[in-house]
Parts: C-alpha cells; sequence; structure tokens
C-alpha cells in the first residue's frame, strides 16, 4: 500500500469485517461517527471517581480526553500522580502504578480485517498496562487505522506511522527521530470485557 492510502478512513465494509473479527477475537468494539461521539461513549463507560491513566496519544489530546481525565475533577488522574512524585524517592512505586491503572485510555497504530491490533513504542511505557495488568483498556481509533493484514499493519508502523512520530518527538522534544524499539500485537483477548475498541469515523492520530 501507499503511504497516502494508509492515512484514508476505512471503507464501511471493512469497518465491519474488523469489527466482526475483533469480537471474535474477545475485543468489545463500538463505532462512533464523529469525535464528540465517540468522547461521549468512552466517558460513558468510565466511571466517575475511577483511577484512570490516559496514555501518550494524539488521537485523546485531538479529543480532548487527556485534558477531561486530568482536569475535570470527575476521574483520579494517574498521570497527574506521577507528575507530582519525585523520581528519586519514588522511582519504584511509579512503574508500578503507571503499569497497572485501574482504566486505561489510549490508541494503537493498526488494527487489521480479521482482528489483529498492533501497537509499537519507543520506550514501552504504555504496553505492560495493555497487554495485561490494566483491568480495564478502552482504545479510540480512527478508522484510517484500519488495514488489511498483519503484513499490511507492520507497513503502516515503518512507513506511515513511524516517520509522522519522529517529526512529532523533533518538534515537542528536540531528539532526532523516533524508533519502534518495541511492539505488541494483540491476536485475542481471553478476559471478558477487558479490552474495548471505539472506531471513529473520522481521521485521528496516525
Amino acid at each position: 500500500m501507499s503511504k497516502d492510502e494508509f492515512g484514508k478512513l476505512a471503507s464501511e465494509e471493512s469497518i465491519e469485517k474488523a469489527k466482526k473479527a475483533l469480537m471474535e477475537n474477545g475485543f468489545t468494539v463500538f463505532v462512533t461517527e464523529n469525535g464528540a461521539e465517540a468522547k461521549e461513549k468512552i466517558l460513558s463507560l468510565i466511571p466517575q471517581g475511577a483511577l484512570v491513566m490516559d496514555m501518550s496519544s494524539e488521537t485523546l489530546n485531538s479529543l480532548g480526553l487527556s485534558q477531561e481525565i486530568q482536569e475535570s475533577g470527575k476521574y483520579v488522574s494517574v498521570k497527574k500522580k506521577l507528575n507530582e512524585m519525585d523520581n528519586a524517592t519514588h522511582a519504584m512505586q511509579k512503574l508500578e502504578m503507571g503499569a497497572a491503572p485501574e482504566w486505561t485510555l489510549g490508541s494503537v497504530h493498526a488494527v487489521t480485517e480479521d482482528g489483529k491490533v498492533l501497537i509499537a513504542s519507543n520506550t514501552g511505557s504504555q504496553l505492560p498496562a495493555y497487554a495485561y495488568s490494566s483491568p480495564h483498556v478502552i482504545w479510540v481509533v480512527g478508522t484510517q487505522k484500519i488495514v488489511e493484514d498483519f503484513d499490511d499493519g507492520m507497513e503502516r508502523l515503518y512507513e506511515y506511522v513511524l516517520p509522522l512520530e519522529s517529526v512529532r518527538v523533533q518538534k515537542a522534544y528536540g531528539m532526532p527521530n523516533s524508533f519502534i524499539s518495541k511492539l505488541l500485537v494483540i491476536n485475542r483477548e481471553i478476559t471478558p470485557d477487558r479490552l474495548t475498541i471505539v472506531f471513529v469515523k473520522e481521521k485521528l492520530g496516525f
């Protein structure tokens, strides 16, 4: 596939294929028409007062979800707690809190039509919660991230996502580029209702 195709929203047929396969593989899936509807759906799933970790995500930022979690006062923000803790005296505690929050909110980099989810990371900080340790994980996903199969998913990560992420970290942190240091592939989920995907028929994140 070309780089331009990786940025195009998926067809209705592709969305339905992915939804059906994901549900067969143990995911809970919702499809929303736009960002506002997606935000409303996600916030309806998280109980007020819950301990919530919003992972670093351009998608969350674009919907105002990170701001809602951290500043609304309706939730206990894990990220705010982590930022208030001193690395020198609470390093291990910070690792434990970040690895196993009650609720985790984030996004992914590719979803295949046969129900696989791919998440790339430089540090790997979000992966423990995604893979196992968080009892409730919600991913909000623009449908441009749906691809036909695993090979297309890998191509999307390296040829489309990585260059855009490198530009982002250059601007945000002055780093020369980013890396796919660690890669999580989820083929299925065995714990009922643990992993939820909220698809959005808008181009969100990359």
